[in-house]
């Protein structure tokens, strides 16, 4: 499977943790480009696990976005995007500046969620990843209503397969 990512766009990642997301984006994106709301919170607390400043992290995270778009920059959200609000201000987010938001969801198994959890150092626990879950299949009814212009569903093994090309927008040429 290959992805064609226009430039500028944004790119969306929507999955539960440890579903490869991060993972993928180091893999097919310029760490430039990635904007991850665990780095936004590491960045203001030098933990992405306080919680405590996930508000502000979460300022931040949209702040460097629009900045990114502002300036015609490909930007990836690297979050967990379940919630439908989340993935609604990314949209107005990327709107203001006239740019196509393609999401892409990681649509990977719990048990496998939760094995690739295991084996990594920051881990969220078994109740966590049940919890997104759930809040995954909810989105994945509501998202082809929500007016991304592109959606792409990955199981875990098409995650690992995928490919990325980016390409310039009809805008940039």
């Amino acid at each position: 499977m290959r992805l064609r990512i226009p430039n500028p766009s944004l790119v969306v990642l929507c999955g539960p943790a440890a579903s490869g997301k991060s993972t993928f984006a180091a893999r097919h994106f310029p760490a430039t480009a990635i904007v991850s709301s665990d780095r936004c919170r590491a960045m203001l607390a030098d933990d992405e696990r306080n919680l405590a400043v996930s508000r502000e992290a979460f300022d931040l995270f949209h702040t460097i976005i629009d900045r990114r778009l502002h300036y015609r920059r490909l930007a990836v959200a690297d979050s967990t995007a379940l919630r439908r609000e989340a993935r609604r201000t990314l949209l107005e987010i990327s709107r203001r500046h006239g740019l196509p938001v393609v999401l892409i969801v990681f649509d990977v198994p719990e048990d496998r969620c939760y094995l690739h959890d295991t084996r990594r150092e920051r881990r969220v626990g078994r109740p966590v990843i049940e919890r997104q879950v759930r809040l995954l299949q909810e989105a994945l009814r509501s998202i082809p209503n929500e007016g991304f212009d592109e959606v792409h569903v990955l199981d875990d093994v098409q995650a690992r397969r995928a490919s990325v090309g980016i390409a310039p927008s009809q805008e940039s040429r």
